[in-house]
């Protein structure tokens, strides 16, 4: 039931000569289609097959061999798996149009430790030797970005001030920058974001010219489209406008339904589009009873209803669980008034 599940087929793949998989699960976001991993597969030289009554894939290959491919869109997840793929495969595998996020970064360096050939890494091409086995190795996670984000945008919208430890500055690409575009206090502290109370609330900074300004998610180095749900509520309470494009993902949008039931001042434009006048805290969100849609609505909407006057219902927090361990009680650690029912 976890979209992740997908990544087991790779490494399937490529030691035993064959993966089945029942179509994986996941956020229900849109269109998230498995072409690029597949793709990927058929070009080491796996053959496909797909059950359609049964919604199950299958690939085979008796050895894999190297080769070029240019992959039809920037999959982080078909890259992981085309990656630990190919690095057992015969010959030398070229990957263009390669994810380049850190996670991905940090599996082709836990990779080369384990024995792998792997250069590239941090760009959009990436070169594989493949080696005959792996060995052992040991590593460290990085911290979620995408976490990082949220425990940002939560201090914004209560104004609290707050300190989140170890977050791999380095590893955080464009986030610091736009939520300082949304006019949040972002302090680097050593490893540590500081993040002061926001007494007087927090201005969008327009563009140049005076021009709305746009925040819309890209491929690694851009904007990760995880942080969008999360800016969108942030700037619900924002002194000014801003317009949130999610290009990635046509449903990712429908959850401002719940926020313009809470009070916020929302033009939904199109299933990609969403235009936030900013309330500069003059008139608070109201308490309401929600659901859950997908993990980042989730975390928003957990984010708005702690921000929000009165108590409010949360319903499908399963799917804040997956992204978040062990969520309420971390809040409440901080002084949220949360409870699970």
């Amino acid at each position: 039931s976890l979209r992740g599940s997908i990544m087991l087929v790779g490494p399937l793949l490529a030691r035993f000569g064959k993966g089945y998989i029942p179509k994986p699960g996941g956020d229900k976001i849109g269109r998230r289609r498995l072409d690029t991993h597949f793709e990927g597969f058929i070009k080491l030289g796996a053959a496909f097959r797909y059950n359609k009554e049964e919604h199950f894939y299958g690939v085979e290959a008796e050895h894999l061999q190297g080769t070029y491919m240019l992959l039809d869109e920037a999959s982080v997840t078909g890259t992981a798996n085309i990656v630990m793929a190919a690095v057992l495969a015969k010959g030398q595998t070229t990957i263009y149009n390669a994810a380049c996020e850190p996670y991905l970064q940090q599996l082709c360096r836990m990779l080369n430790r384990m024995g792998a050939k792997i250069s590239g890494i941090g760009s959009n091409l990436l070169v594989i030797e493949g080696v005959e086995s792996l060995g052992g190795t040991s590593h460290t996670m990085l911290p979620d970005m995408i976490e990082i984000g949220s425990w940002i945008g939560l201090a914004a919208m209560t104004r609290s001030e707050l300190t989140i430890k170890n977050v791999s500055w380095n590893d955080l690409g464009q986030i610091p920058t736009v939520f300082r575009k949304l006019g949040i206090t972002i302090e680097k502290r050593g490893d540590d974001i500081f993040i002061p109370e926001h007494k007087d609330g927090y201005k969008i900074h327009n563009y140049i010219d005076g021009s709305i300004l746009t925040v819309s998610d890209a491929p690694w180095p851009g904007l990760t489209p995880d942080l969008l749900s999360i800016l969108l509520v942030i700037a619900t309470q924002a002194k000014g406008e801003v317009l949130i494009h999610q290009k990635m993902f046509e449903s990712r949008l429908f959850f401002v339904d719940k926020l313009i039931d809470m009070g916020a001042k929302i033009i939904l434009c199109d299933p990609h589009r969403a235009t936030v006048i900013g309330h500069n805290f003059k008139s608070t969100l109201k308490a309401t009873t929600m659901v859950s849609p997908d993990i980042r609505a989730g975390v928003s909407l957990l984010i708005a209803a702690l921000c929000a006057k009165g108590t409010s219902t949360i319903h499908n927090i399963e799917q804040i669980d997956r992204g978040y361990e062990d969520i309420d009680n971390r809040l409440r650690a901080i002084g949220a008034r949360i409870k699970r029912v």
